[in-house]
This record gives C-alpha cells, sequence and structure tokens, in this order.
C-alpha cells in the first residue's frame, strides 16, 4: 500500500550500483514509499532509467527531459532524443528547468532549451519538473513567455521564499516538492513551508543528494521519505498520516498516478 510517494530520486545515479536498486525499492516499501517518480537528465542515463522503471512497473514512473546542467552548444540533437520515448508512459516532463550556479556559459541555450520542453508539455498534456538554482529571475520570464501554454507542474527541491511560492501561483495552482532541506539546523525553509499550504507541497527525497537530519553526509534514499514528512508535520502542527495523505493525493492528481 503507497502510503507516501517519492516525486523525485534518481535511482540510476553512479551512486547507486545496478544490483542495489531492488534493495532500495525494497527498503522505500518498508518505509511506506509505495511509488517512486524518476527523473530525466539525459541521453546518457535514459535508457538504463526506461529500464529500471520496466523492471518495476507501477512502482517506479519515468519523466522526460533535458536536465539544464546537461544543456551545452548541442542541446539541440539532445532534444531531438527525446522524440523516441514520448510513447513510454511517462508522467511528466523533468527534470528541465535553469541553473546558473556553477556557470551562465550556458545560459541563453538553456532559456531556449526550457521553452522548447515548456511547449512540448503542453502539447503532450503534461505537467513539468523544474530544476531552479540560482536564476529565478530568468524562469519567471521564460514562464511569462509561456503562460499561454496553460501549464501545469512542481518546483522540485524547493529552498526558495513564501513570496516566490505565491508568485509562482500567478502562473496556476503549481506545487513545490519538498526534501531533506527542510530538516536542516540552519535552513531558512520551515519558514516558508510554515506559510505554503499543504495542498501545494509534495514529498521529495532527491535522492542520492539531499539527505534529511539525521544522515547528513550520507547516501540519501527514497526510504528516507517519513523523516522528510514528520518535519512536515511538526512544522505545520499536524498529524503525520495527515502530511502522508494530503501529499500523496496532490503527487497522485498532478502526475495522474494509479490511486
Amino acid at each position: 500500500m503507497t502510503r507516501f510517494i517519492d516525486t523525485h530520486a534518481h535511482l540510476c545515479d553512479e551512486a547507486y550500483a545496478p544490483s542495489e536498486v531492488g534493495d532500495i525499492i525494497g527498503r522505500a516499501a518498508e518505509a511506506g514509499v509505495g511509488i517512486i517518480i524518476h527523473p530525466d537528465i539525459d541521453s546518457r542515463e535514459r535508457d538504463a532509467m526506461f529500464a529500471v522503471c520496466g523492471e518495476w512497473p507501477g512502482v517506479v514512473f519515468p519523466m522526460l527531459g533535458l536536465y539544464p546542467g546537461s544543456v551545452d552548444k548541442g542541446w539541440e540533437k539532445e532534444i531531438e532524443k527525446l522524440e523516441a520515448y514520448k510513447d513510454r508512459d511517462i508522467v511528466a516532463i523533468g527534470e528541465i528547468g535553469l541553473d546558473y550556479h556553477w556557470s551562465k556559459e550556458f545560459a541563453s541555450a538553456q532559456k531556449a532549451a526550457l521553452q522548447v520542453q515548456l511547449e512540448m508539455a503542453s502539447a503532450m498534456n503534461l505537467p513539468v519538473n523544474i530544476h531552479l538554482r540560482d536564476a529565478t529571475e530568468d524562469f519567471f520570464e521564460v514562464l511569462s513567455a509561456c503562460r499561454h501554454l496553460g501549464l501545469r507542474g512542481n518546483l522540485h527541491a524547493f529552498s526558495g521564499s513564501y513570496e516566490t511560492f505565491c508568485r509562482l501561483q500567478d502562473f496556476g495552482q503549481w506545487k513545490v516538492g519538498i526534501g531533506g532541506v527542510v530538516t536542516y539546523k540552519n535552513s531558512h525553509l520551515p519558514e516558508a513551508v510554515r506559510r505554503i499550504p499543504l495542498e501545494s507541497i509534495m514529498l521529495e527525497t532527491d535522492a542520492p543528494y539531499l539527505p534529511p537530519t539525521p544522515h547528513r553526509g550520507e547516501r540519501n534514499e527514497p526510504s528516507m521519505i517519513p523523516l522528510i514528512a514528520a518535519k512536515i508535520a511538526e512544522i505545520k502542527e499536524v498529524d503525520i498520516d495527515e502530511v502522508a495523505a494530503v501529499t500523496t493525493a496532490s503527487a497522485t492528481a498532478l502526475f495522474n498516478l494509479p490511486s
């Protein structure tokens, strides 16, 4: 039975050996995490991702997209490669977005790739899963240009302010993915989470990255979702069962998952 949904986990990351994936999924199931949504990165990892989804149908669901960190001067060819996978029961276009943290060398290419993929999502009637890092103003610029597309989706690994969340709502009923950062001692995220409606929050690990306290420094896994849910319950002064029920319902609806 699915109590929790991990809306963003990289099971094909090099941090995991392929032989470990079954055990990782098993530990997640024991923790009540019955569904895991797998983001796409680029063509180097895509076939491995679909192989995992094929091995674990009804448990691991794929997204399709080009990660902003994989956008370079050859990004158009990477976008063309997405065509061959459009009929593979994908649940979202993602993870796509903008990331200027390390470099702005391909900023214009990232914005162009993002807009193309937003248009793809609209044409396929799919939600989008957005990666955003140090590029907030440019993201809203692209989103404004695509307002006519009637997009829906979520901002993955959200670490912004309540004001940023409200700004996002100007473009529809968007969700935010909350992960391990909300448990960190010096994080400012709890204040935003306190004010964001629970119905607008979805749970995620971003595994193997950003493990929640008390596992910082370790490799993250979907089985750690209950720690994130418990922190959200504490912040909002509600029972963890309510967090589980509401976030699972939100993810099920957004990604059109089996209930």
